[in-house]
């Protein structure tokens, strides 16, 4: 979706049950803050044992931008047409590229006489195409984590950080398995024409893979304060993040860089040669179709690095107790 946009510019833990509804409660319970309660230094227990896996959306888990599948066919714009247009008018103007998909949207609606408000938004949702096997993924993901972990407590996240729109994944049937989302959105009260509240770009991206790692998920807590490395309650290393792209590559390199792992996807059949370059710039660990069902490439080589994670962890552990007990 903004993909396109952009490129103008040149298991223990269910995450099912981490719905908006409940991260609400939580964060009532926290004083209305989201943000993870730091673990003391005494604590009796080894606190990094949550498994993050974070996903891109437009090219990753669906194969097209998410407004072309009702948004734009709903105004009579034909997909192509509009992001060509987009892009020239970002570069005439210097402008953001994601501001002006966002603000040519709903142009193009109100000049086509078509109200979209929040709730249609939502509802178009219901029409968002997704690759193979992505309905069934998150459980069985969940369940061979479940299996391989050999200690105790492990849980495992999804998260969503996309430069689509918030208000169309709400509509989707994945977006209750994603314990956060991260991604653009509008302001439908400011203006008579709906303004951006959030425009999340590719290099914007990377805030919310630190916001993650730190547990400073509340956007109105700012994550620029010291944190040390051993309050950080989920390291990269126990991060992978899934792209396609180009717009994937900061968030891909972030990663990567402070010992997390990286997948790139691609459509079956087609696209490979941007992973393979992806591949051989080091910025990805593996990639594979889009095909998330189980004992696909994608799916096979994801369990690879979930059980690299868990040993990981069990060695830290290991060490964790070891330090304990030195000091005793």
């Amino acid at each position: 979706m903004a993909e396109r946009a952009a490129r103008g510019q040149g298991a223990g833990e269910s995450s099912g049950g981490a719905t908006p509804q409940r991260r609400a409660k939580a964060a009532a319970k926290n004083g209305g803050s989201t943000k993870l309660p730091k673990k003391s230094s005494g604590s009796t227990k080894f606190a990094k044992k949550t498994i993050a896996l974070v996903y891109d959306f437009d090219g990753t888990l669906s194969p097209r931008p998410m407004q072309e599948y009702a948004f734009l066919p709903q105004i009579g714009i034909d997909p192509a047409q509009f992001w060509a247009e987009s892009n020239r008018v970002a570069k005439e103007h210097k402008a953001d590229p994601l501001i002006t998909y966002m603000h040519l949207l709903y142009k193009k609606a109100k000049e086509a006489g078509v109200r979209i408000d929040r709730e249609d938004l939502v509802a178009q949702g219901r029409d968002v195409e997704l690759f193979p096997g992505v309905m069934e993924w998150f459980d069985a993901i969940e369940d061979y984590t479940r299996i391989r972990a050999e200690s105790h407590g492990i849980a495992l996240r999804h998260y969503l950080i996309s430069s689509g729109l918030t208000e169309i994944v709400e509509g989707t049937p994945i977006y209750h398995r994603f314990h956060n989302v991260f991604a653009s959105e509008y302001w439908f009260d400011a203006y008579d024409m709906p303004y951006p509240k959030r425009v999340i770009t590719d290099t914007g991206k990377t805030q919310y893979l630190f916001r993650i790692n730190k547990g400073v998920e509340d956007l109105g807590e700012t994550i620029n304060e010291h944190m040390s490395e051993a309050e950080r309650p989920i390291p990269f290393s126990n991060m992978i993040y899934f792209g396609d792209g180009d717009t994937d590559v900061p968030s891909m390199a972030v990663t990567r860089k402070n010992g997390g792992h990286a997948i790139a996807v691609h459509p079956p059949g087609k696209g490979r040669k941007k992973c393979v370059d992806l591949f051989h710039a080091g910025r990805i660990d593996f990639f594979a179709p889009a095909d998330y069902r189980r004992g696909s490439d994608l799916f096979n080589r994801t369990c690879l690095l979930i059980d690299r994670i868990l040993a990981d962890i069990r060695v830290a552990e290991e060490r964790w107790k070891v330090a304990k007990s030195a000091k005793a």
